[in-house]
């Protein structure tokens, strides 16, 4: 039996293990297996592979996205770039690296992108971050980060950091693509919401919110009030889960 899983801590978020198993279902895939693996320290990673010598690939989750980096072999081009490795593939027992998020999320935001969205504000900046910052140089959007602590290169891009305190609602008026990447919102915390000046949002803005657990966060909810087109995460797990099935099955590892 071929075995997939995930790794993160905790994975009571994650929805990829039920996207996988049903997926095997409705192809009929019956050689594979996809489990969940919470490690509560990157320290476990090596024993996963030493104690499932069947385990072929991993998906990568909160907080791991960068910590697992140095374990990879082959890193592909955009991990290096990005530092943020979120699929794993054994071959010939050694490790590629990838990061689906950033085909996932460029392929999720574009449906309801509007050429008015020409300035943005990346909620976080973490990994999934830094897949976010990749897409918007890609699409010539510019775009600042928002962090709760001031943080020294915390873009890979050398885009501007500023704390949430700095938000008013005339800087959230100007930004009209906000996008959420932190967990804040996510299940069981659905009470919470990223501290910025809702009363600055329109009818002109785009709220994306990486978190897909609830399906309407806290953050969608207060902008879809003010008349903003709202979006999740779902669309792009969907997606980037696609492509790691495609990068696990390919005869030989993609290059990225």
């Amino acid at each position: 039996m071929r075995q997939f899983g995930l790794i993160g801590y905790p994975l009571s978020h994650s929805f990829s293990q039920g996207f996988f198993s049903e997926k095997f279902l409705h192809e009929n895939i019956k050689d594979a297996h996809y489990a969940n693996f919470p490690i509560a320290s990157i320290s476990e990673f090596n024993a996963l592979w030493r104690q499932d010598p069947a385990l072929e690939g991993l998906n990568v989750t909160i907080p791991y996205k960068k910590e697992v980096i140095p374990f990879i072999q082959y890193p592909s081009s955009v991990v290096q770039k990005i530092n943020a490795c979120n699929c794993i593939r054994k071959f010939n027992n050694e490790l590629y690296g990838y990061n689906t998020d950033v085909i996932g999320f460029e392929k999720s935001l574009l449906p309801l992108l509007k050429p008015h969205h020409t300035q943005a504000l990346i909620l976080g900046t973490g990994g999934a971050a830094a897949a976010v910052e990749y897409v918007l140089q890609k699409l010539s959007i510019a775009y600042q980060l928002v962090s709760r602590t001031k943080k020294e290169k915390a873009s890979i891009f050398n885009a501007s950091v500023i704390h949430y305190s700095e938000l008013n609602a005339d800087i959230i008026h100007e930004h009209t693509l906000l996008i959420n990447t932190s967990p804040i919102g996510m299940y069981p915390n659905v009470d919470e919401s990223p501290a910025i000046a809702y009363d600055g949002i329109g009818a002109d803005h785009y709220l994306y919110d990486l978190v897909y657990n609830p399906a309407e966060t806290l953050f969608l909810s207060k902008g879809k009030e003010k008349g903003a087109a709202i979006k999740n995460g779902l669309d792009m797990l969907h997606i980037q889960a696609e492509e790691s099935w495609l990068i696990w099955n390919a005869s030989t590892p993609i290059h990225q």
